[in-house]
């Protein structure tokens, strides 16, 4: 998929936080996959990460315990790195700071094997 640099017609995949956090960590360790991991919101209260990707993508995004939903650009400022405009969301990972946006297929893979690792972990206690 192209870059889209500082267009703000991306579409955002919505996770829970636990699951997130793994999956950035997935994608940063594994520096092969291309364009590795893109700009990540938070949710104030710390429930929910969000993954800016690729316009289109939440046309075929059928991933269980996630949502993407198209932001048709709302509350998206890249040029002044301010954070979005919904409530206390802001930055995990601002745009200044990482790559364009994650490629959906490497997500896609990272939060599979975030939610295996989460899964392990959670019956060994």
């Amino acid at each position: 998929m192209e870059s889209t640099g500082t267009n703000t017609d991306l579409d955002l995949v919505t996770v829970p936080a636990r699951q997130g956090l793994e999956a950035v960590d997935i994608i940063r360790r594994a520096a092969s996959q291309a364009g590795g991991v893109g700009p990540v919101l938070h949710d104030g209260s710390g429930d929910t990460l969000g993954f800016l990707v690729p316009p289109g993508t939440a046309d075929a995004w059928d991933l269980p315990g996630s949502a993407c939903t198209q932001t048709d650009g709302r509350g998206m400022r890249f040029g002044d790195a301010v954070s979005p405009t919904a409530g206390a969301t802001g930055w995990l990972l601002p745009p200044d700071a990482v790559g364009p946006v994650t490629d959906p297929e490497v997500l896609r893979a990272a939060l599979g094997e975030a939610a295996r690792l989460i899964e392990a972990a959670d019956n060994c206690r």
